[in-house]
């Protein structure tokens, strides 16, 4: 299904782990490398095209770092003025017909914090093609050792039992190499006690008749239905759960606008500790 996948690369460390990741990802057939120069706003002189020249070549050199046989490696580099990272990005993935983008949590810059760096944040708010946003608690982090090469062996899917989740779902299922999904709703509605138990008790006769379909369908799914705040149950679960990667519907059902990404879908992408795959309601309704 993500038969070509664009990364966008700073050559940071986290870029680069990327790259070393993406190689195995079932169906691949070919990667697109893509940095975009942003001008320093203090330089006095700026020559675009001897600077893309000397990057290109630089992306010639990391490309070697996707060794899967048979699938077509391509760079490109585009110049743009300060500020422009993410419109660039979101741009050629559009023009290049990518079926996913793929990127790190953060780039180059000094300044570390839980949360993705700007140029990500950009693409995942304002994107229109899938997006995989790898990352871990630290580069040197067992968990990216083990599934690096194994992105979907063990999926966590939120659900809120809506629409949009469930188209999301059966695209997922589509997908190859999933080894495992554990189905997830988070019960965060209620008054009483009463009322959220009444509310978690059909959550879970809704949820494990997903499973048994999926189950159905040769998949191996768990069900789980946890009390709390969605952000936080979800990137707890990702924990306990040792989970190879978070996949989300862009949308979820209080969404308000085709396009826009909701908020616990966007919350989750840019905290969680383990890498998160935001499904574009946009581009799966074209499939």
């Amino acid at each position: 299904m993500f038969e070509k996948v664009l990364i966008a690369t700073d050559f940071s460390k986290h870029a680069k782990k990327v790259i070393e990741c993406i190689g195995e990802m079932p169906g691949l057939k070919e990667v697109l490398l893509l940095n975009v120069i942003s001008r320093d706003p203090l330089a006095r002189v700026w020559d675009p095209v001897s600077e893309i020249k000397d990057i290109e070549k630089k992306l010639e050199e990391e490309k070697n770092a996707i060794k899967a046989p048979g699938v077509k490696v391509r760079v490109k580099a585009v110049s743009v003025l300060e500020g422009e990272v993410a419109s660039a990005i979101n741009k050629v993935a559009m023009e290049e017909n990518a079926s996913l983008v793929a990127m790190g949590a953060r780039g180059r810059s000094l300044i570390m914090s839980t949360l993705l760096g700007s140029s990500s944040r950009n693409v995942l708010r304002f994107g229109r093609t899938h997006l995989l946003i790898m990352r871990y608690k630290t580069l040197d982090d067992n968990t990216m050792e083990k599934y690096c090469a194994r992105v979907f062996a063990k999926v966590l899917f939120p659900t809120d039992l809506s629409q949009t989740s469930e188209v999301a779902l059966s695209f997922l299922k589509s997908l190859k190499g999933i080894g495992e999904i554990v189905l997830l709703n988070v019960v965060s509605k209620g008054e009483t006690d009463e009322q959220i138990k009444a509310n978690a008790a059909a959550a879970k006769e809704k949820i494990e008749e997903i499973a048994q379909n999926l189950k159905n369908a040769g998949m191996q799914v768990t069900t789980k239905v946890v009390v709390g705040q969605p952000t936080e149950v979800i990137r707890s679960e990702a924990e306990k759960e040792d989970v190879s990667l978070i996949a989300i519907s862009s949308q979820g059902a209080s969404a308000i606008k085709k396009g826009r990404i909701g908020s616990t879908a966007y919350d989750v992408a840019n905290s969680a500790t383990r890498p998160v795959l935001i499904l574009r309601q946009e581009k799966m309704a074209a499939y």
